[in-house]
């Protein structure tokens, strides 16, 4: 364990015997930290927060601190961050809210600097927030979603997995998988192709989303009409059910294209 003489670590906290605490960074008590993670200068980790292994948490970060929720009353609330993230500066990141309540952060994502995770967030794996992204509570993303730089996400928003937004975005609704969005509020432009190739989804897979896309999203049917039509219209495939299954859910509804 390499901890600067600067750095303030409670007696209490649990850090693996070759986790790295730079100079003047904060640790307390109830914090757990797993193997061969690095813990920038001038960083806070504080409340019930649990880091995995392999993370790279850079300067000024401060995570585990208070919701900025004005219903939180000192309730026992949790942050838990998988493995080998790489949390740029400024990174503000809060636990849950209520009783219990939980902010989760999956494995391989990358936030940029000064971006903001808020209270009972529930993050995949492998998604990357760029500068100054900015999540309210209860918002979700699924796997491999990319959001822009100043792109806001309003309280509990579903962002569909292999999606990317585009940055400055104003997000109000829930963004479906697979989706390339953008504006100010968001509208859908259309599959996120590039984002398709590189997980690996066939060319038949994608030629099917495609014309789903285009009944659900800009064929002015209302959602139920759409998703009827999309099932009788569209042959099945994986990706097509989860989009159809993750449209029939949304509770803000879903961001369409020429809304």
């Amino acid at each position: 364990m390499s901890i600067h003489p600067t750095a303030i670590v409670d007696k209490k906290a649990r850090l693996a015997d070759d986790v790295k605490v730079g100079p003047y960074a904060i640790i307390g008590p109830n914090v757990e930290i797993g193997k061969s993670t690095e813990i920038g200068a001038h960083a806070v980790v504080d409340g019930y927060t649990t880091i995995g292994e392999g993370c790279r948490i850079f300067t000024g970060v401060c995570v585990g601190t208070a919701p900025q929720d004005l219903k939180y009353k000192g309730e026992k609330s949790f942050l838990k961050i998988g493995n080998n993230n790489i949390i740029r500066e400024y990174v503000t990141m809060n636990p849950g809210t209520d009783e219990g309540g939980v902010t989760s952060v999956g494995d391989g994502n990358l936030l940029m600097a000064y971006s903001h995770v808020a209270h009972d967030c529930k993050i995949g794996n492998s998604c990357v927030i760029a500068n100054t992204g900015t999540l309210a509570g209860h918002v979700s993303l699924e796997d491999k979603v990319i959001i822009g730089g100043l792109a806001a996400i309003h309280q509990f928003v579903r962002i569909g997995k292999l999606s990317i937004i585009g940055g400055c975005s104003k997000i109000v609704k829930d963004i479906p998988p697979f989706s390339m969005c953008d504006g100010h509020p968001a509208k859908v432009y259309g599959l996120n192709l590039i984002g398709l190739k590189r997980a690996g989804i066939t060319k038949e897979a994608i030629s099917l989303l495609n014309k789903a896309f285009k009944i659900l999203f800009y064929s002015g049917l209302s959602v139920r009409n759409a998703l009827d039509n999309t099932r009788e219209a569209v042959e099945s495939c994986a990706e097509v059910e989860y989009l159809l299954d993750f449209v029939k859910a949304s509770e803000r509804g879903v961001c369409r294209g020429g809304e």
